[in-house]
């Protein structure tokens, strides 16, 4: 099994918490999406994932981009130990607390949105992180209630064990503090991710321990 990662993409940090915490082997290929390298848009990389996006993974024969595809997947052909709930309504809460993540605060704060902003825009750095809190602070503050609301069963955002969920709100979480997005009003997932950093799976798949980030 593979993974095509850049060290401080948010999605690609998703899929190696849930590769982490389900024991998989599995080989990180880093993949440099910075200007001039731009690993992500040559050819021999296009003719593995169109997109030229990150993370792409490969296992055997089969091969998909997607950061919550992929998660999908691995749940599904390795479903333990469980990342999602066996209950249909769980499932669902966890789901939409993922793509409230992955689909409401990310794009909308990417690398590809960042450099269009601050290139073919020409938005200033300050402009820049005044957008980037701003979307933070509104997608956080949904995510707040949802997880305060299941603070007594336990220290991760729907209970006693980790899920998707987490593997999707600890990178958000990281990078919000990358920009300096002051965190005072989310105390209920400031917990989590402390709880979550706790576990081998997190603390190995953050950004700091992948050999490319040097």
């Amino acid at each position: 099994m593979k993974l095509y990662s850049y060290w401080r993409s948010s999605a690609a940090y998703r899929v190696r918490i849930a590769l982490n915490f389900k024991g998989l082997d599995h080989e990180i290929v880093p993949v440099s999406l910075l200007p001039g390298a731009a690993e992500h848009r040559q050819e021999d990389y296009r003719a593995r994932n169109p997109q030229m996006l990150v993370p792409f993974l490969e296992d055997g024969k089969f091969s998909t981009g997607q950061s919550l595809a992929i998660l999908e997947y691995i749940e599904e052909m390795y479903p333990e130990p469980a990342l999602l709930p066996a209950d249909a309504q769980q499932r669902a809460a966890v789901r939409s607390f993922c793509n409230s993540i992955c689909c409401d605060i990310h794009p909308l704060n990417n690398l590809r949105v960042m450099q269009y902003l601050k290139g073919e825009l020409e938005v200033s750095d300050e402009q820049f992180d005044v957008w980037y809190a701003h979307w933070i602070r509104e997608g956080f503050e949904a995510a707040e209630i949802t997880a305060a609301a299941f603070a007594g069963e336990g220290s991760f955002v729907f209970g006693k064990s980790a899920s998707l969920a987490d593997t999707c709100l600890i990178p958000q979480v990281y990078n919000a503090r990358r920009f300096k997005v002051p965190l005072d009003d989310f105390p209920r997932l400031v917990a989590v991710t402390d709880a979550c950093n706790e576990l081998d799976a997190f603390r190995q798949a953050a950004p700091e321990q992948q050999t490319d980030s040097t």
